[in-house]
């Protein structure tokens, strides 16, 4: 992704399919004055003379987008705090951007020669995205066999994706979750790639077919696929995990069809100055920069859990970029060139290989300390270190790498250096060097992929959870007399992944505890949980309900919650960590809640573990043994505290009273 493409032209292409006929023409060298063959329909070339214009020279403002775009993900991704809970929306600007890059690309060569040739728009894709993406796979691959643990989850099968530009598929194929944050896979980010390389094979193809249609036509099947695009995601989106909405190409190429939607319509005016009066550009120049004020206000308010990411939040994002875009290509445009500024051309030339390089850079340091502090100063440290090698990496590139390809080509760049032997001692001594490396990295990454431990350490504590549960012997309701402190046999705990981590501590401090537990479980959930155990007769006199850490939660819930257990039987609710937005109200909620009420005490795991982050996986959410003590150790404090509040005094007590102070 992230292209920045079309400056140069490869004049030795793999050949020509003729635009009309869909006919193979051998190689030629177009010229300036070349002109349709005989038979050519001549209607795409002699669209109008603003049609040409608008399809000649640099596009203003696009690189400064770019970095806009790579700013937004680098931060949501490397932050220690949710800084930009919407970051991920930056992607879908990229997307936008290459729609319409690309499918202007495939216009310009149309207008000027008449025929569009895709072997030689194949080769400068292949040219500008192949050398980064070798490059990074090698040394993080080669990285991860040094550093190992959860680095190497999966390596093979996400080297096979990126290699065939399918992860997003893959992803989806194995079950993975763009939004599970305990054991991330090392190259995640490629699915994005891989979406976009999908649409580079398959939209010139269906190009040479809509050029042959009049513009509007073009326009209405562009946005006919965006509405289709984006409808899909909407039906097929789940509230509780979004990754097959959000990695398949089907439901998320809505984006890359409306930026060709606008590469159409830019036929017609893009180019006509004489369009484009002082007061028109000004009034799309605010518009513009209003749009993309909003695309960073989208992505400091939408947090990714939030339902409307996928029901119109994307959507919207792209729809924002497009009008972004259209300020700034627009001629004259003063938000081109702000967005034309040095530092942001800088970034946006260079924002492939950033947008490569962070996340694996991020996974690779984090896996190498794992016991660096993730909170505070220290945390922005560990961000920083990722940031500056990310640069650096990205910088060295672009430069020793990209470039030199995109410019002389894989062959030519090959014969430099095999013919190393002509440069003298010192380049040959380098020219060894680099080789040596490479075969290295090539060997080490091999010898990662046979190392895959299969399951990461996140989810072998929460299977060690579940096998300790599944081993215990099916419990039934103990009798209601009142104990103190409480044992586990008079209490039912009903929870998330968390509670699965802590399972073998939980049934170690409290013997005989029924534990009801599974993964990504949510508080609205609650009521028919509980109402099941009930009606199983094993819902017992003391339930524990520890379900803050994947999604909102609402007092009606709480309600309908305590309605079902009766007043015969006492609550305990459990905080939540977790460095999601909904964390703070939802414990606010809680505690409120059980301040309220004389059956309901707080078991406050968020407070408790704000000391000890550093004990935490990765995600901040699960952990290991040390944490899951501490998890029943302060369920231990809060049930006796509870065992030692007095007796219900009946019925109106257990309906209003407030509890003791």
């Amino acid at each position: 992704m992230l292209l920045h493409g079309g400056r140069r032209r490869i004049q030795r292409g793999l050949g020509v399919i003729h635009s009309s006929s869909l006919k193979w023409v051998p190689p030629m060298t177009p010229t300036p004055s070349a002109r349709p063959a005989a038979g050519t329909d001549p209607r795409p070339v002699a669209d109008t003379a603003a049609a040409s214009r608008g399809l000649r020279g640099r596009l203003t403002g696009l690189d400064g987008l770019r970095a806009i775009a790579v700013t937004l993900v680098v931060v949501f991704h490397l932050a220690p705090i949710p800084v930009l809970p919407g970051g991920f929306l930056g992607v879908d600007v990229f997307f936008v951007i290459s729609g319409f890059l690309i499918t202007t690309l495939l216009l310009r060569e149309h207008v000027r020669t008449g025929r569009i040739r895709l072997g030689a728009f194949w080769l400068r894709r292949a040219r500008r995205l192949l050398p980064a993406l070798v490059l990074l796979l090698l040394v993080c691959g080669a990285a991860a066999a040094a550093v190992g643990g959860d680095t190497l989850l999966h390596l093979g099968s996400q080297l096979l994706g990126a290699a065939t530009f399918s992860s997003n598929w893959i992803f989806i194929a194995q079950g993975s979750s763009y939004f599970d944050a305990a054991t991330p896979e090392l190259f995640r980010n490629l699915w994005s790639l891989a979406v976009e390389e999908q649409f580079y094979l398959l939209w010139p193809l269906a190009v040479l077919l809509l050029v042959l249609l009049p513009r509007r036509v073009r326009m209405w099947i562009a946005l006919a696929l965006a509405a289709a695009s984006a409808a899909a995601m909407w039906v097929i989106a789940d509230p509780s995990d979004g990754t097959r909405a959000y990695y398949g190409t089907d439901t998320h190429s809505f984006g890359l069809a409306l930026g060709s939607f606008l590469a159409f319509a830019a036929q017609g005016w893009a180019g006509d100055r004489a369009l484009w009066s002082r007061a028109r550009r000004a009034a799309l120049g605010i518009l513009g920069l209003l749009s993309i004020g909003a695309l960073v206000a989208l992505a400091i308010l939408l947090p990714e859990h939030d339902p409307f990411v996928f029901r119109g939040g994307l959507l919207l994002a792209a729809v924002l970029t497009v009008v972004a875009i259209a300020a700034a290509v627009t001629p004259g445009s003063l938000l081109g060139r702000a967005l034309d500024l040095a530092p942001l051309r800088w970034i946006g030339a260079r924002s492939y290989g950033i947008y490569l390089w962070h996340w694996p850079v991020y996974l690779l340091l984090d896996a190498a300390a794992p016991t660096w502090p993730r909170e505070g100063w220290s945390g922005w440290a560990l961000s920083g270190a990722a940031l500056a090698i990310t640069l650096t990496a990205a910088g060295v590139s672009y430069s020793a790498l990209e470039q030199p390809i995109r410019t002389d080509g894989f062959r030519r760049t090959a014969r430099l250096v095999l013919g190393w032997w002509r440069w003298g001692a010192s380049s040959a001594t380098a020219a060894t060097v680099v080789t040596v490396l490479a075969l290295g990295a090539v060997a080490a990454t091999g010898w990662a992929v046979t190392r895959d431990p299969g399951v990461g350490s996140t989810q072998s504590q929460v299977e060690a959870g579940q096998a300790a549960i599944s081993a215990t012997p099916s419990p039934s309701a103990s009798p209601s007399a009142s104990a103190a402190p409480p044992q586990g046999d008079r209490i039912s705990v009903i929870g998330d992944s968390v509670t699965l981590a802590a399972a073998t501590e939980l049934q170690t401090g409290l013997p005989g505890v029924d534990i009801e537990a599974a993964v990504s479980r949510q508080m609205s959930v609650a009521p028919q949980l509980v109402q099941a155990l009930k009606d199983q007769g094993r819902l017992r006199p003391i339930v524990v309900v520890a379900l803050g850490t994947n999604g909102s939660l609402s007092r009606t819930t709480l309600d309908e919650v305590r309605r079902i257990i009766g007043p015969q039987r006492e609550l305990v609710l459990v905080t939540a960590q977790a460095p999601r937005s909904w964390i703070d109200p939802n414990n606010a909620i809680l505690t409120a809640y059980a301040q309220q009420y004389r059956n309901v005490e707080l078991s406050n795991w968020h407070d408790a573990v704000q000391p000890h982050l550093d004990q935490l996986n990765r995600d901040q959410v699960h952990f290991g043994g040390a944490g899951a003590r501490l998890f029943t150790q302060t369920l231990e404090e809060a049930l006796q505290r509870l065992a030692q509040l007095p007796p219900l005094r009946g019925d109106r007590d257990y309906e209003s009273a407030p509890r003791p102070v």
